[in-house]
């Protein structure tokens, strides 16, 4: 890269967000850091803040943003702009220069601030797969429209975007293969997993990642997710979109091509190689990790997902063939129905059986009602999956 590349980071003090800033870091002069968003985490992103000193931050909590404004106007010398509401990450793109911008916020959170990024120009390296799971459709002619790149940040998704570089006639890709992990709870029978804890449920075995994708993970929710993300981003129908559970998480995902072969990228469990792939890309820069040993890798494994004992995977399926907005919904359904089990009021077998019920009930609506046409459409679908799983949810507790 001749010039510095500017960056914007939406969650910076998520798990992503602090990965990105490592890369940043590492990239030092050919990355320049001009925004930085999070929720309410005011003091990690202060800290964050003082070391890159981006002009611009933006906090959804304003009484997070208003501690921010009063430990910026002691300090000496660095003096951001802070916005501060539900609407400061869309403003922040708006307002903030920038080349790219990275989107790590959790759930559909992340959907409007894409969608004003992309609008205005912006290429974006997106982490947040509830974007594309709720709007495919609306942010991929948005994105067309603009002559604006979707760089994927998930693991998968980048791998098969770095295999496709390879195969660069669509009509020579056979089908797409996502690799899971199988989570912490691969092999266990049905019984054993109604008594699983919050606890367990957050012990990855191979990443380390926030509460919400580490639950979504280990009922394949994730994975399902991934699905419709890679349907949005590759424009491949479902029926060429397969999962394959990988243990060992060395293969992130690979490509078969229609004489046979298959392409895969491997690496560690590290989300700076994606990242760095995004902030860089098309160009190639040395990275400052530990390089794969394939000496010391384990056996690598492969196993069909168990869709009777992890149901949400067939779910997601359900949601992305049925198309409109019904992704969305279930996509909303779910960020409740995780936040239930991690607060102790939902079983983990529970998730599913609340989501097949929700997802069954939107199907059952009115043609109309179940369209994604704009962007009206697509939040209203959201939120009435909220209503819906909140319902569900509501007689459970009184049963």
């Amino acid at each position: 890269m001749s010039a510095a590349r500017r960056v914007v980071i939406l969650g910076s003090t998520g798990s992503i967000g602090r990965s990105a800033l490592s890369v940043a870091a590492h990239l030092g002069s050919k990355l320049k850091v001009t925004g930085l968003a999070a929720g309410s985490s005011a003091k990690e992103l202060w800290s964050q803040a003082r070391a890159v000193k981006p002009a611009w931050l933006a906090l959804a909590d304003p009484a997070a943003a208003a501690w921010i404004k009063s430990q910026a106007a002691k300090s000496k010398g660095y003096q951001p702009r802070v916005l501060a509401g539900p609407e400061a990450l869309v403003q922040l793109v708006q307002r903030a220069p920038a080349d790219l911008v990275l989107t790590a916020v959790v759930g559909a959170v992340g959907l409007k601030p894409t969608l004003a990024a992309i609008e205005r120009g912006r290429h974006i390296a997106l982490a947040n797969k509830e974007t594309l799971v709720a709007a495919g459709a609306l942010v991929s002619a948005a994105a067309r429209r603009h002559r604006v790149r979707v760089l994927p940040v998930d693991s998968e998704h980048n791998a098969i975007f770095q295999c496709l570089e390879a195969v660069p006639n669509p009509a020579h890709v056979k089908r797409l293969v996502l690799t899971a992990s199988g989570g912490p709870f691969r092999g266990r029978s049905a019984a054993q997993l109604k008594s699983v804890r919050v606890a367990d449920a957050l012990k990855h075995p191979t990443w380390a990642m926030g509460p919400k994708i580490t639950v979504d993970s280990a009922t394949l929710m994730n994975k399902g997710l991934e699905v419709i993300e890679a349907h949005w981003l590759f424009g491949l129908d479902y029926g060429r979109i397969d999962v394959v559970v990988h243990p060992q998480s060395v293969i992130h995902s690979m490509v078969e091509t229609i004489d046979g072969s298959m392409l895969a990228q491997l690496g560690p469990t590290d989300m700076r190689l994606p990242i760095q792939h995004a902030f860089t890309w098309p160009e190639k820069t040395a990275h400052a990790m530990p390089a794969l040993d394939l000496l010391a890798l384990p056996a690598l494994t492969f196993e069909a997902p168990d869709l009777r004992r992890f149901p949400c995977l067939a779910l997601a399926y359900r949601a992305g063939r049925a198309g409109g907005s019904a992704p969305a919904a279930l996509n909303a359904a779910n960020e409740v129905a995780v936040e239930a089990f991690l607060k102790g009021r939902l079983s983990f077998t529970g998730i599913p059986a609340l989501l097949a019920g929700v997802l069954s009930r939107f199907l059952t609506r009115p043609s109309s009602e179940r369209s994604a046409r704009n962007l009206d459409q697509v939040l209203a679908a959201d939120a009435w999956g909220r209503r819906a799983a909140a319902e569900a949810l509501a007689k459970k507790g009184k049963a």
